[in-house]
C-alpha cells in the first residue's frame, strides 16, 4: 500500500513510508512491525523536566512534576515494558505516572495504554473523537483493516479542543489536530532550556494513509464526513502555534536522529527548530492537497 501523495522533502518521504510499511502489514505479526519501532532507545532529557522515553521509531515523552509524572503515548503492545525501563534508567518511578496521553488512538501509539494503566494506576486522557476507539480497541476506525485492534483501555477524561491537563504547576493544552485520526492530537507545553521558558509542540499527526478518501464521489464516501476540512484546520491550528522546541509522535516528524548525532556539540538546545516546524507544516499540507486534487480528478469533480 501506498500513501496518496509523496513528499518531495526525504525527511518527511521517510515518515510516510513507514507508516505504508505499518499499513502492509498491518495484519501481520508482531515480529514483522518495522523493527525502528521496537528497538530501544537511550533515554534522553529534552529540555528541563521532559525526557524522551520511546523507542527508536515511536516517541514517548516523559513529563516530571512534583506531584508525579505524565507519559505521552504508550506505543505498541509490546512497548510498556521499554518504556518503563526508559523511565527507569533515567532515575524515576514507573509508578510515579499519574497521568498518560495520546497522540492518537492508532496501534502505534496507544496499543500499550491498557498495560500501563494497569501497571501503574495513571489516568487516561484521550481526545474526543479517539477516546470511543481507544474504549474499544480502535475496532471501528475509518482507516481500515490495515489498523490493527488492541487491548481496549478505560478513558477517565475525555478532553476537548484547547483542554488543559495540570499537575504539579506543569500544563499541557491538547490541541484538536484531526484528520490523521479523529482526535489526533498536538500537545504544547512550556519547559525551561538553559534557563530560558521556550514554547514546545509534540505534533500529532498530519498525513493522509492510502486507505482514506478525503473526497466523496458515488458509491464511495469520505473516510468520515468532513474529513479534508478536518485536515485543512489542522494545518492552520499548527500554523498558530508559538514554536521553539518540534517534536512529534514520530521521531522522523523532527530529525530526531540527526539531532541525536549532532546533541553531543550543541547540546539540548539541538531541540531548538521552529524553522524544521514550519518547514514540516508546508510539506503536509502541500501533500494533503495534493492528495485531494488527485482524489477529485478521480472522482470526476
Amino acid at each position: 500500500m501506498r500513501i496518496w501523495a509523496s513528499i518531495r522533502c526525504d525527511q518527511a518521504a521517510r515518515v510516510i513510508g513507514l507508516i505504508a510499511l505499518w499499513l502492509v502489514f498491518g495484519l501481520a505479526t508482531q515480529a514483522q512491525i518495522p523493527a525502528e519501532w521496537t528497538t530501544a532507545l537511550k533515554p534522553f532529557r529534552i529540555a528541563d523536566n521532559l525526557y524522551y522515553v520511546g523507542s527508536e521509531g515511536l516517541a514517548s515523552y516523559l513529563v516530571v512534576t512534583p506531584k508525579g509524572n505524565i507519559l505521552i503515548n504508550a506505543d505498541l503492545a509490546s512497548s510498556p515494558p521499554q518504556i518503563r525501563a526508559s523511565v527507569r534508567e533515567l532515575g524515576f518511578h514507573w509508578k510515579d505516572t499519574k497521568i498518560l496521553l495520546l497522540s492518537q488512538a492508532h496501534y502505534d501509539h496507544a496499543a500499550g495504554a491498557a498495560e500501563v494503566v494497569r501497571e501503574t494506576g495513571a489516568r487516561l486522557m484521550v481526545m474526543d473523537g479517539d477516546a470511543q476507539l481507544v474504549e474499544t480497541g480502535d475496532r471501528h476506525d475509518f482507516g481500515g483493516p490495515g489498523l490493527l485492534p488492541y487491548a481496549p483501555a478505560h478513558v477517565d477524561r475525555v478532553l476537548e479542543d484547547g483542554d488543559q491537563v495540570r499537575l504539579g504547576g506543569v500544563v499541557l493544552t491538547a490541541h484538536r489536530t484531526a484528520g490523521h485520526s479523529r482526535g489526533c492530537t498536538t500537545w504544547t507545553m512550556v519547559a525551561r532550556l538553559d534557563g530560558k521558558p521556550e514554547p514546545v509542540v509534540i505534533v500529532g499527526g498530519y498525513a493522509a494513509l492510502s486507505s482514506y478518501r478525503l473526497v466523496a464521489r458515488p458509491g464511495h464516501p469520505a473516510s468520515y464526513p468532513g474529513i479534508a476540512a478536518d485536515f485543512a484546520e489542522t494545518f492552520r491550528t499548527l500554523r498558530g502555534l508559538p514554536c521553539a522546541i518540534f517534536l512529534g509522535a514520530h521521531g522522523e516528524y523532527f530529525d530526531m536522529d540527526a539531532k541525536l548525532k549532532r546533541m553531543p556539540t550543541e547540546g539540548d538546545r539541538v531541540w531548538i527548530d521552529p524553522a524544521g516546524y514550519r518547514r514540516m507544516i508546508a510539506e503536509g499540507e502541500q501533500a494533503i492537497e495534493k492528495s485531494i486534487a488527485e482524489q477529485e480528478r478521480v472522482a470526476g469533480v
